[in-house]
Order: C-alpha cells, then sequence, then structure tokens
C-alpha cells in the first residue's frame, strides 16, 4: 500500500508545502517507501530523501508545483500525472523523473545524475547548465515532442534526447539560439533544427550514437506509455547530433597586420629593452680575468632548439641535417629525417605548410630556407636498420600519416607491427583526397613502399568494430589509435541538408569516381582542404567557383593562387544565412548563385568501436599529457582522434606515442615530452650572412641550402670564435665519440663578449656575474 499524501487539511484548504513535506516525512519515519501525492502547487517534492537501509523510493505526484524531484537522490522515483511547472529535476542528483505530461521552464536545469524523462514539451532554458561528474553516470533527460528557446544554455556534461515527435511542421525542434555557450555533453535531435548558437556543431550518428539510443528508446517509451513509437523514433535517417567545439575551435584569430604589430607590440618595454641588460652596480678593472670578469662566456651547443626544429611538428632537427650535409656525409643526413618522419617527400616536400619555414631566421636575411626541397631529397633513400627484435607486438588503427608514422618508429624500435585499415591502401587524407596536382602519385608511392619493406604488415580493407578491436588489444601489447576524422562537420543553417560534404566529394574524385558537379560551384571554406575542393569542382567540369570563408583564407597562398589562375574566386568575411535552390544566401541578404554548395570547414573522428567511457564530452578519445587513454593503459590516441591538426601534428604524435610505448615496455614512469626552448633571434649575428637577391631566388637543389643556413643554436664549427678571439682563450677540443667542442680558457679570458657577437648561431652565452 502506497501513503497517501493529500495538500489539504480538513476544512478543504490548501496546507504550506512545509506542512506537506513534513507529512512526508513522517511518513518515512514510519518506514513507508510509496507515496501518493495529491499536491496543490506545492513546491520540492521529491527531494533528497533516503532510508536508513536504503531501500527505495516511490512517489507518484498529481498537481505539484516547481522543482519537482529537485535534488533527487538515486534510489527515489518519481512520477508526475499530468505536467509540471519551472525547475522540474532542478540539480537532480541520481533520481528518476517521468513527467507524464508537459515540463516547464528550465526543466533539467543543472542536473547532474540520475534520468529525466518527459513525454510532452518543455520550456524555455530546459537543460542549461546540465554537468557531470566523471565519478558517477552522466544524467539523461528524454523529451518526446520539443524545448523552447534558449535551451541547454552553458550545458557542460551529460545527454540529452529531443525526439521532436509531431513537431515536424515547426522551423526548429530546439526552438531559437538553443545551445548558447556549450562547452561539453551530447544532444540527440530528430527533426528540423535552426538558429544554433555557433558555440556547436551538428553532426550525424555514428554506430556507438545509434546503440546508444536503440537501447534507450525503449525504455523512455515505455515509461511514458508511448510504446507504439518505437519503430518511428528508430528510423535513425532523421536524428543529428550536436556536440561543443573544442576550445581552438572557438578562439579562431586572424593574423594582425604590420601596423597592428607596430602599434600594439614593438614598443612594449622600449625599443632598446631587450639589448640593455646592466644593471651598472657593478664596477671592476679596466680589464680583468678568472673571477673578477664582468662576463663569463659558455659554450651552449644544442641548449636552444632552433626556430625551425621548436616549430616543426613533427620534431625533426634541419640543423643538424644541414651539419652532416657541411661535412659531406650526404647518406647520414639524408637518413637522419627518416629517423623522425617517414614522409619527408610527401608532406615536408609537398603538402605540409612547413611552419618550420615561418619560424625560419634566415627570413630575415633573404628568404627561409627551403625545407621542401631538403624533404624531397630524402625520398628513395632506403630505411634506417631496425633495432634488433624486442618481442613486442604493437597494433596501429588507421593507416593514414599519422598511423603509418607511429607504426614506422615502432618497427624502428624492433617491435612487430600490423596497421589495420578500412581503406583498400594505407596512406589515409594523403591518398584519398589531396589531388595529384599537389602531392604527386610517385612520390607518396614510394615513401609507402618504404614502409611496408621495413616489415610492417598491413591489413587493407579491414575497418575495425568493437568486436574486433576487442580482440586486438588481447592479441597486442600496445594499441595506437590514429583512424583520423572523416565525420565532416556541417553547420545547422536552413538549407544544410542540400549541402554536399567536401571530404566525400574529394574522395570521390581522388577514387575516380567522376562525381556529377554543376556548372556554378559556391565552397563554405577557405582552407587548403576548401581550396582542394575548388580544384576538384574545376576538375569535375565547374566553370565558376567560388570559395567563402568568415575570417582570412587559411589555406596557403600558392593553392588560392592556383584556384584564381583557373577562373575561381575567394572572398571573405562572407557570413551564410541559408541555402535555397538558388544558391547561398549571405547574412547581408546577397544570392551567391550556385549550381552546388560543398562544405569543406572540418571532420570529427567515427570512435564508435572504442567503449564510450574512453570519450570526451566532445566525442574525442581522452588521453593524459602523454597521450595514453585516460581508462585504458596501453592504449594510445594521436592527430584527429584527440584535436584536429596538421598531418605533420599526427606524424609528430605517431612518433611521440611509440616513445611512449617504448617507456612503456622498459618499465619506466611515462613523463610528457618536452620540446627544447627556442633561441632568441638577438642571439644570433645575422648581419654576418650576405642576403641573396629575392627577386632571382631560386633553389632547386636542397644542398644548396647547407650556405644559406644559420644553424641556429647549433655549432656549425666555423671556428670564427676561436680566430676572433682577442686573448686567444678559446680553443677546439675532440672528443673521444668524434664529436668536438670549444672550450674558453678563464684564466686568459677577459670576458669581452667577441665570441658571442661574432658566433652566427648564437652558440656562445655570456654569463653576467653579479
Amino acid at each position: 500500500m502506497s501513503a497517501k499524501i493529500i495538500g489539504f487539511d480538513d476544512q478543504n484548504k490548501r496546507i504550506s508545502t512545509q506542512q506537506l513535506l513534513q507529512k512526508i516525512y513522517a511518513a518515512l519515519d514510519a518506514g513507508e517507501t510509496e507515496f501518493e501525492v495529491l499536491s496543490s502547487g506545492h513546491h520540492d517534492i521529491g527531494g533528497p530523501l533516503w532510508t536508513e537501509d536504503g531501500a527505495s523510493l516511490k512517489f507518484r505526484v498529481k498537481n505539484p508545483g516547481q522543482r519537482v524531484g529537485s535534488f533527487g537522490l538515486e534510489g527515489t522515483e518519481i512520477v508526475v500525472e499530468g505536467s509540471a511547472p519551472a525547475d522540474a529535476g532542478w540539480l537532480n542528483a541520481g533520481a528518476e523523473l517521468t513527467i507524464l505530461g508537459d515540463g516547464g521552464d528550465t526543466t533539467a536545469h543543472c542536473a547532474a545524475a540520475g534520468k529525466i524523462y518527459v513525454a510532452g514539451r518543455v520550456g524555455t532554458r530546459s537543460g542549461s547548465l546540465m554537468k557531470h561528474d566523471p565519478a558517477y553516470e552522466p544524467p539523461e533527460f528524454w523529451v518526446l515532442k520539443r524545448t523552447g528557446s534558449f535551451c541547454f544554455e552553458f550545458m557542460g556534461g551529460g545527454v540529452a534526447v529531443i525526439c521532436g515527435h509531431g513537431c515536424e511542421d515547426e522551423p526548429s525542434v530546439l526552438g531559437d539560439r538553443a545551445c548558447m555557450g556549450m562547452v561539453g555533453g551530447t544532444i540527440y535531435v530528430r527533426g528540423p533544427v535552426e538558429g544554433l548558437s555557433g558555440d556547436v556543431w551538428l553532426l550525424d550518428l555514428d554506430e556507438a550514437d545509434r546503440e546508444f539510443l536503440a537501447t534507450g528508446m525503449p525504455v523512455f517509451l515505455e515509461k511514458i506509455g508511448r510504446g507504439p513509437l518505437l519503430a518511428e523514433l528508430t528510423d535513425f535517417s532523421r536524428w543529428k547530433k550536436i556536440v561543443a567545439k573544442s576550445y581552438e575551435e572557438r578562439h579562431v584569430h586572424s593574423r594582425i597586420s604590420m601596423r597592428e604589430f607596430r602599434t600594439q607590440k614593438w614598443i612594449e618595454g622600449g625599443i632598446f629593452g631587450d639589448v640593455v641588460q646592466d644593471d651598472y652596480q657593478h664596477v671592476g678593472g679596466l680589464v680583468n680575468v678568472g673571477a673578477d670578469r664582468l662576463k663569463i662566456p659558455h659554450w651552449q651547443d644544442k641548449r636552444f632548439g632552433a626556430p625551425c626544429q621548436v616549430a616543426c611538428p613533427s620534431n625533426i632537427p634541419t640543423q643538424d641535417r644541414i651539419n652532416l650535409l657541411r661535412q659531406g656525409k650526404h647518406e647520414e643526413a639524408l637518413q637522419l629525417v627518416l629517423k623522425y618522419s617517414p614522409f619527408p617527400a610527401s608532406v615536408c616536400g609537398e603538402v605540409c605548410p612547413n611552419p618550420c619555414m615561418d619560424a625560419c631566421s634566415r627570413q630575415y636575411v633573404d628568404k627561409s630556407v627551403s625545407m621542401a626541397a631538403l624533404g624531397r631529397l630524402s625520398r628513395d633513400i632506403p630505411a634506417p636498420e631496425p633495432q634488433p627484435d624486442s618481442g613486442r607486438k604493437v597494433a596501429v588503427i588507421g593507416g593514414g600519416p599519422g598511423g603509418l608514422s607511429a607504426a614506422w618508429q615502432a618497427r624502428l624500435s624492433g617491435h612487430q607491427v600490423t596497421v589495420f585499415e578500412a581503406d583498400e591502401e594505407v596512406g589515409g587524407k594523403l591518398r584519398q583526397v589531396i589531388p595529384p596536382e599537389r602531392l604527386p602519385e610517385d612520390s607518396l608511392n614510394s615513401e609507402i613502399r618504404r614502409i611496408k619493406e621495413l616489415g610492417i604488415e598491413v591489413r587493407a580493407n579491414t575497418p575495425v568494430d568493437a568486436e574486433l578491436f576487442a580482440r586486438i588489444r588481447a592479441d597486442y601489447d600496445a594499441v595506437v589509435i590514429s583512424s583520423g576524422a572523416h565525420n565532416p562537420v556541417v553547420i545547422p543553417f536552413p538549407g544544410h541538408e542540400r549541402l554536399l560534404k567536401g571530404l566525400d566529394f574529394l574522395k570521390a574524385v581522388n577514387a575516380g569516381k567522376k562525381p556529377k558537379i554543376g556548372k556554378r560551384v559556391v565552397v563554405i571554406g577557405a582552407g587548403n582542404a576548401g581550396m582542394d575542393v575548388c580544384l576538384g569542382a574545376y576538375a569535375m567540369g565547374a566553370e565558376k567557383v567560388i570559395a567563402i570563408d568568415v575570417q582570412r583564407p587559411s589555406a596557403f597562398q600558392k593553392e588560392i593562387d592556383h584556384v584564381k589562375a583557373l577562373g575561381g574566386e575567394v572572398r571573405w568575411p562572407v557570413f551564410t544565412e541559408k541555402i535555397t535552390e538558388q544558391g547561398l544566401v549571405t547574412k547581408e541578404g546577397e544570392l551567391i548563385e550556385a549550381d552546388d554548395v560543398i562544405i569543406s570547414i572540418g571532420e570529427r573522428p567515427d570512435l564508435s568501436y572504442v567503449p564510450r567511457e574512453w570519450l570526451t564530452e566532445r566525442g574525442m578519445m581522452d588521453v593524459d599529457a602523454c597521450g595514453q587513454v585516460v581508462k585504458a593503459p596501453g592504449v594510445f590516441a594521436i592527430g584527429d582522434t584527440i584535436q584536429p591538426g596538421l598531418l605533420t601534428h599526427a606524424i609528430g604524435q605517431g612518433q611521440e606515442a611509440i616513445a611512449y610505448v617504448n617507456d612503456l615496455f622498459a618499465g619506466r614512469e611515462l613523463t610528457p615530452i618536452v620540446k627544447p626552448e627556442m633561441i632568441n633571434q638577438s642571439c644570433l649575428s645575422k648581419e654576418l650572412f650576405k642576403p641573396r637577391n629575392r627577386g632571382k631566388f631560386c633553389v632547386t637543389d636542397g644542398k644548396e641550402e647547407t650556405l644559406r643556413c644559420i644553424s641556429c643554436g647549433t655549432c656549425r664549427d666555423c671556428s670564427m670564435c676561436l680566430e676572433a678571439c682577442p686573448e686567444g682563450a678559446i680553443r677546439r677540443v675532440e672528443k673521444e665519440d668524434g664529436g668536438f667542442e670549444y672550450v674558453s680558457d678563464d684564466e686568459v679570458c677577459i670576458g669581452c663578449s667577441v665570441c658571442a657577437g661574432i658566433c652566427p648561431c648564437g652558440v656562445w652565452a655570456m654569463e653576467q656575474v653579479v
């Protein structure tokens, strides 16, 4: 029997909320665990209650007031017969709340655990500030129909399912301005969606999403008594999911102009602030040696990293490579890069944006050292000899640049390696989407052939699902997840269903399928991928292609120039309002006529083969500072599975992942790899280098760059310091391992700083004596 709690006294007058709650407490103390409550707008029914023996509590409530189920604890079940007003399930901490009618404003507001089921609509700001404590299961919020405006504001975690039943003719089942400030969690939505915040992405479902909905939907419909809707609501073709953008995706900044640099940056601290370092308090003799010197020189070979090395996501020490070329050790120099990347020609030499060149010190003399030409030198050289067999087995899931980099490093370390690749051939986006105009096919094939010849097993046409992944974990000593991002991002503006996805289009073009395209094409996104889409559209017969972006195009200038040479246009900033049959309409009301509109603004990974608890709230792999999956020791994730990046980022992360794997196999504690500190430009004597004629500058052979490279932070053994020292205090010392060092004699050196001033590489540093 249930305890009956009535919200009226003997004279049929409404009692206060406090009096009604006191009745519930008294019945609870008497041992009751099931309650039928006839309320009259009384609030906080079903709040934080528990029994001494942990027995479950059940409430059936009619006509509740605000905050029904607020602070509800695990073990409490509340069923509302009819609708509920505002704040239902507010700060739910584990209870199960079922509303058999509509929910008011802020339903599930701040929910942190438990489940909330609503058989109708919910009001404004429902689901706002939902959160997830990783120590508990995430909260779930299921709604049969739709939400009001401003729903899921500042959502930080949990799962929401908005079924949109009976709302097909409404403009949006999420109301207006949904998901403002959302930073985490997942929202599944069925039906039309408009007016979403710019803080989120609208994505297709993956296998794990479909499994979650297929499992939870029957439970939800049974709770609200709508079981016959199961077939309709499990047609997943109408479902999408919403996830928050990453911090990097929400904070996109263009480069500042030269005027902004001069007026905002250059003057900070005064124009001489970086060279005047004396405090003028210590007074010495006219000429001093030993401990009486004001400054003491230190030869700091490789104490600091060269700008190219620090800026390179693949960690390639180009200054070492060029020093070997200077010494005539050509084969050793060309093989050096293979210790860091298996793609020196395809990536460094062809498709990389070369951040190393953007950082190169030589640009302040004439032009940056041509890393592309240097990379192409290593295209056809043989692979280094692997270390002896370790007896360990490493599995790599995904045969893109990152996965092949990890496989390459693992094999060089002596491990047996197997690459599981879903496509018919490895190479990932290098093979699938980059046009031959940017990446010659023979270059890529040559380097992939070298990878296979090293002894790496490749299992092509082998997509990894949950079952296969479980076998892989059991059969291998370590696993590297590098399956990339192949789920294109779509912005949910009106008409988004008309969009073609750039990644799918490029894959079809590169596979020779000749996808049909109209004469007029608009491409949303002006990065390098967007430029590739433009080239693909022209190759498929387009006559006019216009690329638009909301910010300064991030594509290489040479790629933009290539598109323009074909008659294409690049416009920015342009903000899209909607897509129509006529083309794309901007926020300013301009119609850009188009037969087809292709979107190319990024992709998200499909990680449905791993356990859901391994993922972050944004659906990426949850890894620690060493790239190891937080909840799966021995499993590492790299590339686009953890955050969007360049191909060379994935290559560098693959290299680092195997360094961590080697530490793991050796029983060493994993510690994050730290890049060397970049040398300051003020340490270099760039005036010693003769500028080349910029207009006639052309590099055809990478070996010619040995004369131009400044070797920042690395001694080039030029002996200028030895010859320039006025006291003859410096000598060159040969070391037993074949190396060398320069040494300053403290009893002869006067601390004049000539060595530091004459060193072109910044290797000599002066320590000021206090």
